[in-house]
């Protein structure tokens, strides 16, 4: 029987996972690599949801004074014995999360940033009484900890700007030891200015606060910054010496953001899942960072769990319930006929050849949709196509969607930025919905093929049929949407089986079958009878029948690329 370990769903805290028994994937090797290469700056460019978090927080369990050695028994970095003797527990540690500072406004964010850095100063409240300190110092610290009677931290703008500084200075003299600073999500408050519009001055902030910890702070023994971007262009490292950033693109330090596949298969031989393993690595597999073939951890330990509860359990999108993934609406917004093609190819499992730009600011995401693309790389919903090849122009990355979990999002966001662009001609997609009801096939027709032709669809290319009888599912379903007073169903039970979509219109007591499917090889008139004929053997109309619809009109749909065709049933 394997382990039975609780999976740590969430579970970001490196102590808790440890300490509680739960299901750990070693990554301690970051520790010993970090060390044995050690910069004065490491920054980690990761999408999100790849554990750096999980990292930073093992990073500090390790490094801190006063840490509990036994957290790291039995892991890759207890067998080494010297870099243990030597820096483990011998540090005082500054650690925030920086992806809390999301305000609605600059006010707001820079009070998120107050009461972070206030919060993780406490940890130290021995600086406030220490005799090593002088009375100004003691001052200094209190100052960044000073909250009034509502609790809130009031440190001063300038205090808030020298902050990280300041409290590394302070830990160095009371200490006598350097302290190791841990940024994690660097750029989250970049991102969320950008988007409410108090973008310049939040960089100005920022820079001021880690730029002044960063660059010439004799007090500092070694830093690890973590964020999606790499933003150099901002200035707010500028002038730093001995920075070291790793990117997605880079070979160092790759197998420690995320599962390898052999970490994987430990953990479903563990569990005894194995079966579980090639629908897992379909859906949450696909990244390349460096050489590397990495899992989204997250998806991967959320679906675990799933299995652990119900191991009848479907895949879900874990993915989509942690993100907005306005990046991809935008980025289908801006798209003209050439994107849309390529768009299509990667859908249907190809890949494209883009440059990537690793140093962008927010403010030119949005100029070119080259930056974009740049984006949806760095941020993981799209990720280099087979192993580095140093000998290729490094600008240009052949780019490809990493699982079907990520193709999946790219779908919806296709199919409902599709819904917005048509529900603008109002009067149009009335009059082709009220081509069903009144059994006018002609232009039933002429208007889907009208609106294939605008969106972007599935190709052919490794994509299984019923995946692509679902795009025009959505399609058609979407448009059909409009009709605020039809009562539409998808995949209802009627008859003997579940047809595609049915529509009843009460007022009228008029019913509407549609049954779709894929012409092969643009086969639309043996499609469309399949789909006519499954609607007669099914007796699809039962259902609208018994709802006491008095006409109904069928119809069977065949779709290829972006054409169609209707026959009546």
């Amino acid at each position: 029987m394997g382990v039975r370990a609780e999976l740590p769903v969430g579970i970001e805290n490196f102590a808790r996972i440890r300490r509680d028994g739960f299901y750990y994937i070693d990554k301690t090797g970051l520790i010993k690599d970090l060390l044995n290469n050690r910069a004065y700056v490491n920054l980690f460019t990761r999408p999100r949801r790849f554990g750096k978090t999980l990292n930073m927080s093992m990073l500090k369990y390790f490094f801190e004074m006063g840490c509990d050695s036994t957290l790291f028994d039995g892991l890759e970095i207890s067998g080494e014995k010297g870099l243990c003797e030597r820096y483990m527990g011998k540090f005082p540690v500054i650690s925030i999360s920086l992806k809390d500072v999301s305000g609605m406004d600059f006010a707001e964010a820079k009070g998120m940033l107050r009461r972070i850095t206030g919060k993780e100063a406490l940890r130290f409240s021995c600086l406030a009484q220490s005799s090593r300190l002088t009375k100004t110092e003691r001052t200094q610290y209190n100052a960044i900890t000073n909250v009034n009677e509502e609790g809130i931290f009031t440190m001063a703008d300038e205090v808030l700007r020298d902050s990280l500084l300041t409290l590394s200075q302070l830990l160095q003299k009371h200490y006598g030891q350097s302290a190791v600073i841990l940024i994690d999500e660097y750029d989250v408050p970049l991102d969320r200015a950008w988007r409410l519009g108090y973008y310049d001055e939040i960089v100005e902030l920022l820079r001021g606060f880690l730029g002044q910890a960063l660059k010439t702070n004799d007090s500092l023994y070694f830093a690890v910054l973590t964020g999606c971007l790499r933003i150099s262009k901002e200035s707010i490292f500028t002038g730093l010496n001995n920075f070291n950033v790793f990117t997605v693109k880079d070979v160092p330090y790759n197998e420690y953001f995320g599962f390898t596949d052999g970490e994987v298969r430990r953990l479903l031989a563990d569990y005894e899942w194995m079966e579980y393993y090639n629908v897992l690595k379909e859906w949450y597999d696909g990244y390349r960072f460096g050489n590397a073939e990495i899992y989204c951890p997250w998806d991967v330990i959320s679906y675990c769990h799933a299995l652990k509860m119900d191991p009848s359990a479907r895949p879900q999108n874990y993915w989509v319930n942690t993100s907005s993934n306005d990046i991809i609406r935008r980025f289908v917004g801006k798209a003209r006929a050439g994107t849309r093609n390529e768009l299509e190819q990667l859908i249907a499992g190809g890949s494209v050849n883009k440059k990537i730009h690793q140093e962008l600011t927010y403010r030119d995401l949005d100029s070119d949709i080259d930056h974009l693309w740049s984006l949806l790389f760095t941020t993981g919903y799209l990720t280099r196509y087979g192993d580095v090849d140093r000998e290729e122009n490094d600008d240009f990355v052949p780019l490809a969607i990493p699982n079907r979990e990520i193709r999946w999002i790219f779908t919806e966001q296709i199919r409902q930025w599709f819904q917005e662009e048509t529900a603008r001609d109002s009067k149009g997609l009335d009059s082709f919905c009220r081509a069903f009801q009144e059994n006018d096939v002609a232009a039933i027709e002429k208007g889907f093929n009208a609106y294939l032709k605008k969106t972007i669809s599935i190709r052919d290319t490794g994509v299984k049929k019923d995946r692509k009888e679902n795009f025009y599912h959505g399609i058609l379903l979407g448009l059909l949407s409009h009709m605020d007073d039809w009562n539409i169903r998808s995949n209802a039970e009627t008859g003997e089986g579940y047809s595609d979509i049915t529509v009843e219109i009460e007022g009228e007591e008029t019913g509407i079958v549609i049954e779709l499917k894929y012409a092969e090889n643009a086969q639309f008139d043996a499609a469309c009878e399949k789909a006519v004929k499954q609607i007669r053997d099914k007796n699809y109309e039962e259902l609208l029948i018994n709802d006491g619809m008095k006409t109904i009109y069928c119809y069977g749909i065949a779709c290829y690329k972006k054409r169609c065709k209707v026959i009546p049933g």
